[in-house]
């Protein structure tokens, strides 16, 4: 049985299309305003939905900041996972790939840049979700270390370099210091290659 459609669209598809809206609406709120704007009447006016909207997507305001950074947190992940699918580059060039791609998303959408690395750290219903992405990002760095290390020193760097590169990130984001992106991108790659 198909479904019946109104306007042309399905009640799935304005389902989707809202939820859409919500989650870019928190998007929003929360990587340009910060946690204390996203409320659920700040969410639903920012999208121009009502309440009743929102809680047919969503049980609550933090199960919606959730969403939101898992969709960033799944954008950052695959952006790096394309950036390097070939391993036979060599290692300056996959990490400069890696960098440049992250940075863009960060850079190119400072929202997902403040979600990511920033939100976890004032947002309660997020700092469990920041501490648990770490290991993904730093497995895809250990997969570019070379095969002399040993698993525990793999690990180990990989750590390592997540930490500095957030730190990076994170202050590139707040404008302190003040540095062009080719500058950025260039240091990040410099500490990837030199620990491999």
């Amino acid at each position: 049985m198909t479904e019946k459609t109104w306007a042309g669209t399905t009640l799935s598809d304005r389902r989707a299309a809202r939820r859409a809206q919500l989650l870019d609406a928190g998007l929003d709120l929360l990587g340009t305003t910060g946690s204390a704007a996203v409320t659920v009447r700040a969410v639903c006016r920012h999208a121009k939905l009502t309440e009743r909207y929102f809680y047919e997507n969503f049980a609550d305001r933090e199960e919606l900041v959730v969403a939101v950074y898992e969709q960033v947190a799944t954008q950052a992940h695959q952006a790096l996972v394309d950036a390097v699918p070939d391993t036979g580059r060599d290692p300056a060039q996959r990490a400069e790939a890696a960098v440049s791609a992250f940075v863009e998303l960060i850079l190119d959408d400072p929202r997902k840049g403040r979600v990511l690395l920033l939100a976890p750290v004032t947002e309660p219903a997020l700092s469990a979700r920041g501490v648990a992405l770490l290991p993904a990002f730093a497995g895809l760095v250990r997969e570019q270390l070379p095969e002399r290390m040993d698993a525990l020193e793999k690990q180990l760097t990989a750590i390592g370099l997540v930490g500095a590169l957030t730190h990076l990130f994170t202050a590139s984001l707040s404008g302190t210091p003040e540095l062009p992106r080719e500058r950025l991108v260039a240091h990040c790659v410099g500490l990837l290659v030199r620990s491999s």
